[in-house]
């Protein structure tokens, strides 16, 4: 069992950067797909990026592409989502997941442990 806890979030203004961690238990973490989710206020929870086991392979929302990086070290069990020119519509909860797929996936269903979230906010 894997268990992630996000860190990095908070309030920043529009344009700026911020970012957002993820560390994860349990020896196994270099196994799996790690994705990155977010959910505003009154919408559903929507794929903003993933990173396989390897790191070789990444997938991007069309909304952050150009924008937003996601990286993980698997000596320190972390992932990581670089976010960059950051705008109001990027505010809401943004939540790391681990999957066993061999692939960056888009599909919530692909992945089985969730963390907490931490919010990010953007002000314009």
């Amino acid at each position: 069992q894997v268990q992630v806890v996000e860190s990095g979030g908070g309030l920043v203004q529009a344009g700026g950067s911020l970012r957002l961690s993820c560390a994860a238990s349990g020896r196994t973490f270099g196994y799996y797909t790690m994705g990155w989710f977010r959910q505003a206020p009154g919408k559903e929870r929507e794929f903003v990026a993933a990173v396989s086991w390897s790191g070789s392979n990444t997938d991007y929302a069309d909304s952050v592409k150009g924008r937003f990086t996601v990286s993980r070290d698997n000596a320190k069990n972390t992932v990581y989502l670089q976010m960059t020119s950051l705008k109001p519509e990027d505010t809401a909860v943004y939540h790391c997941a681990a999957g066993r797929g061999a692939y960056a996936s888009r599909s919530s269903q692909m992945y089985d442990y969730w963390g907490q979230g931490t919010q990010v906010t953007v002000s314009s």
